[in-house]
C-alpha cells in the first residue's frame, strides 16, 4: 500500500517504479470523480458512476474503499486476489483509510507513506499539474493535514524531496531489498519536518 497526500508525488513515483520491478503490477481503482485531462478509463482508474459505485460497493466487489476530496474510490476485490493467485505483488494507491481496511484484510501486507519535503512544495505540485480549478486545489491542500497525520502507522515512510533518490528508495522497498531502502522513518529531518507539515 503507498499512500500521501494529493501532490506529492505517490502516482508518478509508482508508474516511474513498474518498470524497474520484477513481479509487481498496480491495482487501477474505481472512482467517481470525472477524469482529468489524459487519464484513460481503464488505465488511470476505472471512471464509473456513483449508482454503479453503490451497487459494486453492496454486493462487497471491494476490498476498501473511502471517500477522498468529495468523491468515492474502491480497490476490485476481484482484481487483486486474481493478480495475487498469479504470484504477483501488487501495488495499491490508496489513502489512508483504505490502508486501514487493506490491514484488516493481509496482516502480511506492507504499507509505505509518501510525505513531501514542505507544504509549499506540495501546493507548487498540485498548481503545477495545471489540472485542477484553484478551489479543488484549496480542498487537497486543506485536506492534507490530515492525511499527513497517519504517516504513523505506515511501516515506512519516504520523503519525496528529490525525486530519483525516493524512486531508488522506492525501488528498493519493492524490490525487497530493505536494507538498501533508506528508510526515512531514521532521518533526523523526519522529525523537523513533521513539526511543519503537522504544526
Amino acid at each position: 500500500m503507498i499512500s500521501a497526500p494529493s501532490g506529492a508525488g505517490k502516482t508518478s513515483l509508482v508508474n516511474h517504479v513498474l518498470h524497474r520491478v520484477n513481479n509487481v503490477c498496480a491495482s487501477v481503482s474505481h472512482t467517481t470523480r470525472s477524469p482529468r485531462p489524459g487519464e484513460i478509463d481503464g488505465v488511470n482508474y476505472y471512471f464509473v458512476g456513483l449508482t454503479e459505485f453503490e451497487r459494486m460497493d453492496q454486493e462487497n466487489a471491494f476490498l476498501e474503499s473511502a471517500k477522498v476530496h468529495g468523491n468515492l474510490y474502491g480497490t476490485s476485490r476481484l482484481w487483486v486476489e486474481n493478480a495475487l493467485k498469479t504470484g504477483r505483488n501488487v501495488i495499491l494507491e490508496i489513502d489512508w483509510q483504505g490502508a486501514q481496511q487493506i490491514r484488516d484484510i493481509f496482516t502480511d501486507s506492507c504499507s509505505i507513506f509518501i510525505l513531501p519535503p514542505s507544504k509549499e512544495t506540495l501546493r507548487q505540485r498540485l498548481l503545477g499539474r495545471g489540472q485542477d480549478a484553484p478551489e479543488v486545489i484549496e480542498q487537497r491542500l486543506a485536506a492534507a493535514q490530515e492525511e499527513m497525520s497517519h504517516w504513523r502507522e505506515a511501516d515506512f515512510v519516504l520523503i519525496n524531496d528529490d525525486f530519483d533518490i525516493t524512486c531508488q528508495k522506492l525501488t528498493n522497498l519493492l524490490d525487497k531489498r530493505s536494507g538498501q531502502a533508506f528508510d526515512d522513518t531514521t532521518n533526523p529531518k523526519l522529525q523537523s519536518l513533521i513539526t511543519t507539515l503537522l504544526p
